[in-house]
C-alpha cells in the first residue's frame, strides 16, 4: 500500500520540469492540489502548487509540519535538512 500524499509528507515529483526532485507537502488546497516546497529552489515563501497525481509519497514525514498546520514553526533550513538524506545520489555533485 503506497503512502497518501498529505501535509508533512515527503514526495517525489513525477511530472514537470521539477521531475525527480523531492519536496515536502505543506498543505492541501483541495482534492486535486497541494502546496510543496523544498527549502531551496522552492522556499516556504514561494511554494509550488502541484497536482496530487504528479507526486509520489515516499513515506517519510516531517514531524513538526505533520503535527500542526502552523507553517511559522518550520524554516527552509529545517526542510532542507529533512530532505537531504532522501535526495537521489545521482543528483548530488561528486565530492
Amino acid at each position: 500500500m503506497k503512502p497518501e500524499v498529505k501535509s508533512g509528507i515527503a514526495a517525489i515529483s513525477l511530472k514537470g520540469r521539477d521531475k525527480g526532485r523531492v519536496f515536502v507537502v505543506l498543505c492541501e488546497l483541495d482534492a486535486d492540489f497541494v502546496l510543496v516546497a523544498n527549502g531551496g529552489l522552492r522556499p516556504l515563501s514561494r511554494p509550488k502548487k502541484k497536482r496530487r497525481k504528479h507526486l509520489r509519497a515516499i513515506g517519510h514525514e516531517l514531524p513538526s509540519l505533520a503535527a500542526s498546520s502552523d507553517l511559522t514553526t518550520v524554516t527552509d533550513h529545517d526542510i532542507r535538512m529533512f530532505l537531504k538524506p532522501l535526495q537521489d545520489p545521482s543528483h548530488q555533485n561528486p565530492a
